[in-house]
């Protein structure tokens, strides 16, 4: 298996209400409006919408409702990017769970949660390259 991550798939309530809310931050789906699932094509990575209970039957789990122990993250170019992406995802409706601000690591970082309850940090990663894609790499 190749060392990599193709496609993120969020557990939504309202596949419609999670469509507006990161078509709110500026991200584009070419789905039309009445399908059940929503991909958001990355760099080298699509993000996908779905139903919460047929996403748990299709993964083979059971739903208790909760957190299920994964955190999606967001890497900056810069503090003041962290601030405006921050900025957006309030505007947009997002709870933010942490404020932006320096983190024990040496970086810069706040925590948005989308309707659904998925969270998003947001970081400026000084240890870290974004190539002008929006890809990540570890700098070593």
């Amino acid at each position: 298996m190749d060392q990599r991550l193709s496609l993120v798939t969020l557990g939504v309530r309202d596949v419609g209400r999670a469509r507006a809310f990161y078509e709110s931050l500026g991200w584009r789906s070419g789905a039309a409006p009445g399908d059940d699932v929503v991909f958001f094509q990355g760099p080298g990575m699509i993000v996908a919408l779905w139903d919460r209970a047929r996403l748990a039957e299709d993964s083979a789990v059971e739903d208790a409702g909760g957190w299920g122990g994964v955190t999606l993250a967001y890497n900056a170019r810069t503090p003041a990017e962290v601030d405006a992406v921050i900025a957006e995802a309030r505007a947009a409706g997002a709870a933010i769970g942490r404020e932006p601000g320096t983190t024990f690591w040496g970086g810069y970082s706040g925590v948005f949660v989308d309707p659904d309850g998925h969270p998003w940090e947001v970081a400026h990663n000084p240890g870290w390259h974004l190539d002008d894609a929006g890809r990540v790499s570890l700098d070593t």
